[in-house]
């Protein structure tokens, strides 16, 4: 189920009109670049947690299919609520991006993983792990509402968030 990479500069070129009705949108480029593949695409999964990072791990133990799991952590720079470990398992499972408002650790071990992290910061401190938070809800990252079903694109330029799967 893994989409087509698609060069953002490239979509939004030539889809004007599908960013003026609000189905196709680019997040504010606030986001660091980690992991081994710099372009990557898929259906979106949601999670919004605080500071706790259980069900991103729980997520990430799931079979990803292609998947992007997007968190909303909060934009906490307090903590780091994803890590090399989760991020193994998650290239392992088959997801193909992982979207962080919120920071990460351990970026060497992420950077040498075949998976695309998008995250804030990072941050040595680890997060709580009391398993709070919200699955499949939308969630507003970096000046754009992202649901649960939708589709991102992101590579060296930003990402991009569209309500249906784009083609070339």
């Amino acid at each position: 189920m893994a989409a087509l990479p698609l060069a953002t500069a490239e979509v939004c070129d030539a889809n004007p009109h599908l960013i003026m009705n609000g189905e196709l949108r680019a997040l504010q480029p606030i986001f660091q670049i980690y992991g081994r593949r710099q372009v990557f695409a898929g259906p979106i999964v949601t999670l919004k947690v605080y500071e706790d990072n259980v069900l991103i791990r729980e997520f990430l133990e799931e079979k990803g299919h292609g998947r992007v799991l997007v968190v909303d952590g909060g934009g906490s720079m307090r903590c780091a609520i994803l890590g090399g470990n989760p991020v193994q398992q998650a290239q392992n499972n088959g997801w193909a991006g992982i979207l962080v408002n919120g920071c990460i650790r351990d970026v060497d071990e992420i950077n040498g993983c075949d998976i695309g992290v998008r995250a804030l910061s990072s941050h040595p401190m680890k997060a709580n792990k009391k398993g709070m938070g919200e699955k499949h809800v939308p969630v507003n990252i970096a000046g754009t509402r992202i649901c649960d079903g939708e589709w991102l694109y992101a590579d060296t330029d930003g990402i991009l968030v569209s309500r249906t799967e784009l083609t070339v």
